[in-house]
């Protein structure tokens, strides 16, 4: 791993303890990140992991021949991991995200922040991950990181950037201080949902930039799609209570250009391979990690129903992955939308 050159980062004689639960490729990636800066302390549920990181062998798993920092505890005690923490980060997936944090619920400090790294919703309670950390730590400040964060890349000590958001203002600070290196700048923000909303949704878009490109669409349509993406996306956060501008920054657009380009997006890949004529069920078997824009998608179409507004998009993408409906009808039926105003009018039309 390159070597990443702290500026004004918080000693690791202070008084932050950091518990990262969760070891997949993004929550090793932070974990790996705030070592240097606090005492760190990484939870697997695979005891295999754990055992690999904490004896210095890395992740193998998920980020293999990729070191770690030699301060980088592990653990697959989760009681453990959280005991004594001034903050919990959460790494797991959106649909292992309550069950974890309540399994470990018992063990967190009166008032420990909860920061979550899932980009999605919870299927059932359509609730973001912020709204099911605070029911089930309630009075617990709450927020989250995200951005265009591609795990491997950051971890190789390339250049990035990232935003966190919370409830709590110092709780963003805090992990600016923290996680700010030469190579890594950490913006705030205060907006959470457009941030939530954006890390959500842009899963989606992904997915259906995927299929284009399995599909072999042509770059002119690939960012016609991916711009009324960021389209749909932002109609939707600011329907929910967020803001514009974070829909148009690193939580929102930022993301979605990383995602929809990389060859590293779990989501682009399932979409393009979808695209190109496999079924979900033969790809999504396929993976030892979870592409959250499949389960996102659904939520996005409901929550934009209950808010009055048009995502043909995402209704393009869950279709294929609910109903088992053709790529290539999706795609005709997208271009076969009746034009309009590409900027929304006053009645908020702007032919979707």
């Amino acid at each position: 791993m390159a070597t990443l050159v702290a500026r004004d980062r918080a000693s690791r004689d202070g008084a932050t303890r950091i518990a990262v639960i969760g070891a997949g490729s993004w929550g090793t990636t932070v974990a790996a990140l705030l070592a240097p800066a606090a005492p760190t302390v990484l939870w697997s549920r695979r005891s295999d992991v754990a055992d690999d990181v904490a004896a210095g062998r890395g992740n193998r798993r998920y980020l293999d021949g990729h070191g770690l920092p030699p301060e980088l505890e592990a653990t697959s005690d989760l009681a453990a991991a959280v005991d004594g923490a001034s903050m919990l980060v959460l790494a797991v997936p959106t649909h292992g995200f309550r069950d974890v944090l309540a399994e470990a619920a018992p063990a967190v400090g009166s008032g420990v922040p909860v920061v979550s790294l899932a980009k999605g919703f919870e299927q059932g309670t359509d609730l973001r991950m912020s709204q099911v950390a605070a029911q089930v730590l309630p009075g617990h400040p709450v927020g989250v990181l995200t951005g265009p964060n591609l795990a491997r890349e950051i971890l190789e000590g390339r250049s990035a950037a990232t935003v966190a958001a919370a409830t709590d203002p110092d709780v963003a600070l805090t992990l600016q201080d923290l996680l700010t290196t030469d190579r890594l700048r950490v913006y705030t923000n205060d907006d959470l949902v457009g941030c939530e909303i954006g890390g959500a949704v842009k899963n989606v878009v992904a997915l259906a930039a995927g299929m284009a490109e399995g599909l072999e669409t042509g770059d002119n349509a690939r960012a016609a799609l991916v711009t009324r993406g960021l389209a749909e996306m932002t109609r939707l956060g600011v329907a929910l209570g967020g803001d514009p501008s974070t829909l148009s920054g690193l939580a929102g657009l930022g993301d979605v250009l990383a995602t929809c380009m990389s060859d590293q997006s779990r989501n682009r890949y399932v979409g393009e391979q979808v695209g190109r004529g496999r079924s979900p069920d033969e790809v999504l078997g396929g993976m030892t990690q979870v592409a959250e824009g499949v389960r996102a998608a659904g939520v996005t179409c409901r929550l934009a129903a209950a808010a009055g507004i048009e995502v043909p998009i995402a209704e393009g993408v869950r279709s294929v992955f609910e109903d088992g409906r053709a790529p290539t009808e999706v795609w005709s039926a997208l271009m076969a939308r009746r034009t309009g105003a590409e900027v929304a009018s006053a009645d908020g039309d702007d032919g979707a």
